[in-house]
């Protein structure tokens, strides 16, 4: 099951910079780094990132990420996927841009 994690353009020059990341602000804040559901990043996009225009949508394969890996419950009760490591480039299927449409973020035809 691949799972979503969306990058300010910086954060992901980062990434592939140094190969891998603790993620972004409120991910260090946190403690873990945010993942979301095929069904969740839409909302996600929408609520943490809905004037941003400059980001990159990232997919990895949850069952790679082994028990660091938990599904937590977060907005609405819903279960979560949250890393409780570093993210590694290496574990990055596929990365699309996440451009800013007239209606809210334009993602890719099938998150799959």
């Amino acid at each position: 099951m691949l799972i979503y994690k969306i990058f300010r353009r910086p954060e992901w020059d980062a990434l592939v910079a140094e190969g891998e990341t603790a993620g972004a602000p409120v991910d260090l804040a946190d403690g873990y780094i945010h993942f979301s559901t095929a069904q969740q990043v839409m909302a996600t996009a929408a609520k943490h990132f809905a004037t941003e225009s400059d980001l990159v949508l990232v997919a990895v394969e949850a069952d790679a990420l082994g028990p660091a890996l938990k599904w937590e419950a977060s907005r609405g009760g819903a279960l979560f996927p949250h890393l409780y490591r570093p993210l590694r480039l290496s574990e990055v299927v596929w990365d699309k841009s996440l451009p800013l449409g007239a209606s809210g973020h334009i993602f890719p035809e099938r998150l799959v």
